[in-house]
Formats: structure tokens, sequence, C-alpha cells
């Protein structure tokens, strides 16, 4: 839901041509995509159908990186599983993504970053004095998932344009993000409290942007190097009235 479009979104920003794809007939929340859908384009094809499907088929046939976020084995039947993708095309980057990992009972499971912060113990890390559990102030496992997601994608690439050609098979799920926060958390005496007791303000990270959606402030990009870009070259269009087509 929001893993991988922020993924995308952060390949966008740093010059990828991001083509976002769903099927014609499941809606998507206009919050969602205005918040994920800067420097990106958006269609829609109904892989079950002949001619959207031969469209799907030209766009991969040209494509650099795939990238999904489905329980496994949801797109098989749709020839989209990594063996069937590298067969069509041998240098293709896969990055798959789901919720609760690979293996396991939950493995085939539905579930985005609310339900695994519950379910991986972050609610009970979090819960209140009363007991209640609680949860972390945002949606980390799912921004933090998609940032992996992007930086395992651009060292794929780094590495096949220096000397290791071939395609690469990225596996990633929010439970593992989890596993990693939690093993990451050092006790204090209070993680509800700020280390100083200025408030915080977020001006400085934030910028506004006319789209298609109305006028929004939204954050700006989180990378900072030398020489990064400051901000996406273009906001979020609708979603699914691009066209389905490389620039």
């Amino acid at each position: 839901m929001i893993a991988g479009p922020v993924a995308t979104r952060t390949l966008a920003l740093l010059g990828a041509d991001v083509l976002r794809l769903d099927p014609p007939r499941l809606p998507e929340a206009d919050d969602a995509h205005a918040d994920t859908g800067f420097g990106k384009r958006s269609a829609r094809l109904d892989l079950a159908g002949s001619a959207d499907r031969a469209v799907f088929e030209g766009l991969l046939a040209t494509a650099d990186v795939v990238v999904t976020a489905y329980r496994p084995g949801a797109l098989d039947a749709y020839g989209l599983a990594p063996d069937a993708l590298f067969a069509r095309r041998p240098g293709l980057v896969v990055a798959e993504l789901n919720a609760w990992g690979w293996s396991g009972p939950w493995s085939g499971r539905r579930g985005f970053d609310s339900l695994v912060q519950a379910g991986c113990g972050i609610a009970a890390t979090e819960a209140g004095a009363d007991g209640r559990p609680g949860a972390l102030p945002a949606q980390a496992l799912d921004h933090g998932t998609g940032y992996l997601i992007a930086a395992g994608v651009l060292r794929s690439l780094t590495e096949q344009r220096t000397g290791r050609p071939g395609g690469r098979h990225l596996r990633y799920s929010l439970a593992g993000t989890a596993s990693w926060l939690l093993h990451g958390i050092a006790p204090t005496a209070d993680p509800h409290v700020l280390p100083n007791s200025e408030p915080y303000d977020p001006a400085r990270w934030l910028t506004e942007t006319d789209t298609p959606y109305g006028r929004l402030r939204h954050a700006l990009p989180p990378v900072g190097y030398a020489g990064a870009p400051a901000d996406w070259t273009r906001p979020p269009g609708r979603w699914g009235t691009d066209a389905p087509r490389w620039r």
C-alpha cells in the first residue's frame, strides 16, 4: 500500500522513468496516490485481457526493474513470478515485497504496516502506562522498507554496470523491517519524549506543490547528498490516467 510506492517514488526522484500499473477495477485512495505519486506516471492495465497483456509485455521487454507488493504467489497466474520474468528478460531486477516474510505459517497472509506492528510486538513496546497497545508515530515499516527497496535496486543496477551483469531477485517484508527495528531499540526512560524539550517544528522539511489534486503541502525528498535533487521533477498526476508507455 505504501512501501512499494515509496520505493518507486524514491527511484523516480533519482532519475528513473517509473510507470505504476494497476488493474482497472481496483480503486485507489486519492490521498495515498497524491502522497506517493510524485515523479511517477500511473496507468491501468487488465493483464487478463489479451490487448492489455500485449501492452504489458511490450513494456517488460525494455524494463530494467519490476517492483511488486503482493503476497507470495499472488501474481504467478499472470506470468509475473520471478522465474517467469527472468525467462523473458534475464537481466531484470525484480524486487518483491510482502507483509509477513517468505516462510512460516503467516507468509501467505495479507497485511499492512499497522497489523505487522501488532503482530511483531511493536504495539506492546509502544504501550502506554495503562498497558494498552500503542503504535509508532508514523508508518515506519512502510517507509523504512520502501527506502530499503530503493537502496537495493540502486545497488543492483550499480553492480550490473560495474562488472556483475545478470538479473537480481530482491525480497523484502514489513515483518523483516520490524524485526530489524526491534533488535535495534535501546530502552529509554520514556520512549515517547524527545531528547530535548523544544517543540518539534517540521516547517523546514516541508514545501508546497500545485498538482491535479490541488495545492499539496508535502515533505521534501529525504536524500541529502551533495548534488542531490531538491524536489521531484513532476507532481503526482491523477491515478491511472497516463498512457502505458515509457518516456
